[in-house]
């Protein structure tokens, strides 16, 4: 039955919404919590107006219409009524550790179900910096989301040393069932999986213009017309399998290669000075550093993320 099982959403911001509509979406009844009533109002105009358009593009998950998707959502300003009965909550307070440590200390205590998942969508804070010592720790986890999340369905599950296997295994199954793709990160690392990557990238992207070897705009065209154009579709291991008899020969080829080039990386950047002064000085001259110029170019970014997404889902069909 649509809507018979309970999630808690914390923090009503960009990511609090993307998770009520995944939600909602897979016929849970959500109710999203947040100190500011104008902001949860805010909230229930920009979810409404988002499943409308999805549903008008044929994007809307789930087998519901958007209008009883958007039933399945309520709004509080109350903690305790947020979380009361709820299997799952999914935090999304700023990414601050303070502030992480003293909602979950409130949850362990709010709680009211045995089996309730307490979920963090933290970025890169560990799990240990935020859970170690609740009560329930054994059913704390992590669930963080790529941005936006709508559209990136990826979700990285990393547990605390002292989660339990049966609510590591619920959670891998909820973020299945609201259609996200969920990665296991067996143990936990400082930056995950998304972010140890992405900031590997961002270092030889600006060590490549920092050693005026590159423009910004030219390292944005690496990836915009080559390698994020292979990697919407395949990942770096089946990548190098393609690009030779398979793996093994892959190595056997360029494993010399690999290792010579990345022994010439420099130091990690400190990312300030006349390099962060250049990049902006470029970045902002294409894409004004306002927000409404900054809000126009994300719009751009998801209509064709949207674009992607449909394209994904025709060619799996």
């Amino acid at each position: 039955m649509a809507g018979q099982r309970k999630v808690g959403i914390i923090g009503s911001g960009l990511i609090g919404r993307s998770w009520a509509m995944l939600f909602a979406g897979a016929g849970f009844n959500v109710v999203m919590y947040d100190v500011d009533s104008a902001q949860l109002d805010g909230a229930k105009v920009s979810i409404k107006q988002q499943l409308n358009e999805l549903e008008r593009q044929g994007l809307l998950r789930g087998t519901l219409l958007a209008e009883e998707q958007f039933s399945l959502i309520s709004t509080s300003e109350n903690l305790s009524e947020a979380v009361k009965d709820a299997i799952h909550i999914q935090e999304c307070v700023p990414e601050n550790v303070d502030l992480k440590k003293q909602m979950f200390s409130k949850l362990n205590d709010l709680c009211t179900l045995d089996e309730t998942v307490l979920c963090s969508s933290t970025s890169c804070i560990l799990p240990s910096k935020i859970f170690t010592g609740l009560r329930r720790v054994s059913q704390c986890i992590v669930a963080h989301p790529c941005n936006p999340p709508y559209h990136c369905p990826l979700t990285e599950i990393i547990p605390h040393p002292e989660t339990s296997e049966d609510a590591v295994q619920r959670t891998r199954e909820l973020m299945a069932k609201i259609g996200q793709e969920p990665v296991m990160v067996k143990r936990e690392i400082d930056g995950f999986a998304l972010n140890r990557m992405q900031y590997a990238i961002i270092n030889e992207a600006w060590r490549l213009v920092e050693d005026g070897i590159m423009t910004p705009e030219d390292v944005d065209k690496v990836f915009t017309t080559g390698l994020g154009m292979r990697y919407a579709f395949i990942g770096p291991f089946e990548t190098i399998h393609l690009n030779a008899e398979g793996t093994e020969n892959y190595m056997q080829r360029y494993a010399s290669s690999i290792r010579r080039v990345s022994s010439s990386f420099g130091p990690i950047p400190t990312f300030d000075g006349k390099t962060l002064e250049h990049v902006e000085q470029r970045m902002a001259s294409r894409i004004p550093s306002v927000p409404d110029e900054l809000n126009k170019r994300r719009q751009w970014r998801d209509d064709r993320l949207v674009a992607l997404a449909k394209l994904k889902k025709q060619m799996d069909s």
